[in-house]
């Protein structure tokens, strides 16, 4: 009962809001504010409990895939999306110096070659670091851990893959040691991983955390709004990633240093009615905003074949918007119905292929609402 009991509250650790706003009158303001420190130290959850005793021998957890931006919303929006993640398997080793963490093995749904580009040293792995960062946080000294991450999702495809390691990781820490550290905490862990890997943005690894929808508000300080897309509406996401490898530094040089006044306004009235749209559930509007970004698509686009042609023709397939899902090459589509979905990815993977010559594969997703989870725990 009790390492159930443990379980439970690791699982809910970053997922608190859902469940609060689930049953929600919809007259009242469907979001949430979580500010925090942007440095982690002294935090409430380090003033609770220090070097707690793991209450599992082992634990595993998922962390779900991201959608980015959307758009308009550079750097401070993103959603998680449902079915699509990495998973981190964390266990106490004795054969582990105390207070250290060892990643013993990397796989992968991809290609051996894949998997070789991702190094084992925990100082310069996107699990690795955010593990460490959560023991810091929990100041674990008495036991060494071991990681086992298994990659679910592509490099550099544009669908959070380095934020999804880093959250399942934080998450796996949290939950080995009873679910002490609350979800500022948990998005702080994946944030120092993504400093070191891809920059200090949080528009993957705090959906990645937290489910849903999140509002990067201010970064200093760090300041999350959990935005709530309503139960009763549909939401799909069409995913078709192309086999072409877009890195997030290479993506984020060609970006503009300055932005005229014009497209300044232009963007940010297009943001705002993107929030707006998640609030109310409006798809159609939702759609629009995401497909209305004017100042980083435009630089993004002509360095992704065939993605001019492939948003066209999501566009033209019924599709509500379409844009690069983050930094791509991943192009993601908005529609309301699923079997509509999989009729517009068919289409964008053939405008892959005939306007920049790339094989694609296309996938409908869901919105996943519940964020990075516990999937299964061992106690000896």
């Amino acid at each position: 009962m009790a390492a159930a009991a443990a379980a439970a509250a690791a699982n809910t650790s970053v997922s608190t809001n859902h469940h609060r706003f689930r049953h929600q009158n919809p007259s009242f303001r469907r979001f949430s504010t979580i500010p925090c420190s942007s440095h982690p130290s002294n935090t409430l959850a380090n003033a609770v409990v220090a070097d707690p005793t793991p209450v599992f021998r082992s634990v595993k957890s998922f962390a779900p895939a991201t959608v980015a931006n959307l758009g308009p919303g550079f750097d401070f929006l993103g959603c998680a999306v449902d079915g699509l993640g990495d998973t981190v398997t964390l266990s106490v080793d004795p054969s582990i110096p105390p207070g250290t963490l060892s990643i013993s093995s990397i796989t992968s749904n991809n290609t051996a070659a894949a998997i070789s580009k991702l190094t084992r040293n925990p100082d310069s792995n996107c699990a690795g670091i955010a593990a460490a960062a959560a023991m810091r946080m929990l100041d674990i000294r008495s036991v060494g851990l071991s990681l086992h991450l298994h990659k679910g999702l592509p490099l550099g495809s544009g669908l959070g893959s380095s934020a999804a390691s880093a959250a399942a990781a934080a998450v796996a820490v949290n939950a080995l040691f009873g679910g002490h550290l609350p979800p500022t905490d948990l998005v702080l862990a994946g944030l120092e991983s993504e400093e070191k890997v891809s920059g200090y943005h949080a528009d993957n690894v705090a959906p990645s955390l937290m489910g849903g929808f999140v509002l990067i508000r201010s970064y200093e300080p760090l300041d999350l709004i959990r935005l709530e897309f309503p139960m009763d509406k549909e939401l799909f996401f069409v995913l078709v990633s192309p086999e072409f490898e877009a890195p997030t530094k290479k993506m984020r040089a060609a970006l503009p240093e300055m932005v005229n006044r014009k497209d300044h306004v232009a963007n940010s009235s297009q943001a705002a009615a993107l929030v707006a749209s998640i609030l109310q559930g409006n798809v159609r509007v939702l759609g629009s905003a995401l497909s209305s970004d004017g100042i980083v698509e435009p630089k993004r686009a002509p360095l992704i074949p065939g993605m001019i042609d492939v948003k066209k023709a999501a566009m033209e397939a019924g599709a509500f918007g379409c844009t690069i899902s983050g930094s791509g090459p991943t192009v993601v589509a908005i529609v309301d119905d699923e079997e509509n979905g999989k009729e517009v990815g068919k289409t964008m993977v053939e405008a892959f292929f005939i306007g920049g010559g790339l094989k694609a594969g296309a996938v409908v997703a869901r919105l996943d609402r519940v964020g990075a989870r516990v999937i299964n725990s061992f106690a000896d």
